[in-house]
């Protein structure tokens, strides 16, 4: 059994998002075990990238701090490398196409794969468009996270039918952040998503309470948090880590059980 399946194998899993370098690569790496303390399942690790286009003004914010910061690509992977020798927690990163052709896809792809990365998100790659990406990525075993919106309508049973690792969907219409609620029908979706795949199917965007967290994990296999977590990095800073370990325990009791 892969490593991502193993994050949906004990119910309803909790999966957070943190973006890398803020406020450090050192905070970054206490947070991954904080978090995988405070019973994350899975943990998405943002690299940052100078437009990223999915995201809100939190997690702008967030990007734009850790470049201020000068943390690079490489220094990324270090900080994997070290993560990697205290938890096999599963850990996928989150990024934009720019970071990875950059870097060379496949140099990109394979060194991610070696370090122990079990997934990789680009939400600014397009179903119909992921054929350079896909090809290296089957080559080293590192899952492309498929990505569904509202707005795929029609696409939905494709994309669903070709995933790997886990189905992220996306809760609204619009970028990353906290919404007051989630309004849109994410059973039909997920009924659409399971027609075609038995791939956990995991929920994102918008989502930022306990209550929201129960709602969604009601009719999917997973939350996926970023706004809420990467809010409280930027308010606390270098002594984020315990707020973040309280806030993704609550998170997960609340999906206990469900």
């Amino acid at each position: 059994m892969n490593k991502i399946s193993q994050a949906f194998k004990h119910g309803k899993a909790f999966i957070p998002f943190i973006t890398c370098g803020d406020p450090s690569l050192e905070v970054t790496e206490q947070l991954v075990y904080a978090m995988e303390q405070a019973g994350a399942d899975l943990i998405e690790l943002g690299i940052p990238f100078s437009d990223p286009t999915a995201e809100g003004p939190v997690i702008q914010e967030a990007n734009n701090r850790a470049l201020r910061n000068g943390v690079k690509t490489d220094q990324i992977f270090g900080l994997v490398k070290a993560v990697r020798q205290n938890t096999q927690i599963p850990i996928v990163f989150m990024t934009y196409a720019n970071v990875v052709f950059s870097h060379g896809i496949e140099r990109f792809i394979k060194k991610a794969a070696e370090l122990g990365i079990d997934g990789i998100i680009l939400p600014d790659i397009p179903f119909e468009e992921k054929t350079d990406f896909d090809q290296v990525c089957k080559k080293y075993s590192l899952a492309l996270i498929s990505m569904i919106a509202p707005t795929s309508k029609d696409r939905i049973r494709m994309i669903a039918k070709e995933a790997e690792g886990f189905i992220y969907c996306v809760s609204s219409l619009g970028v990353t952040g906290t919404r007051d609620r989630i309004d849109h029908d994410l059973g039909a979706m997920m009924k659409l998503v399971k027609e075609e795949t038995h791939l956990p199917c995991a929920v994102g965007f918008g989502v930022s309470t306990p209550q929201q967290a129960a709602q969604v994990a009601a009719v999917s296999d997973g939350v996926i948090v970023g706004s809420a977590i990467v809010k409280l990095c930027g308010q606390y800073g270098n002594a984020c880590v315990p707020y973040v370990a309280e806030y993704v325990k609550n998170m997960k009791e609340a999906l206990m059980g469900i």
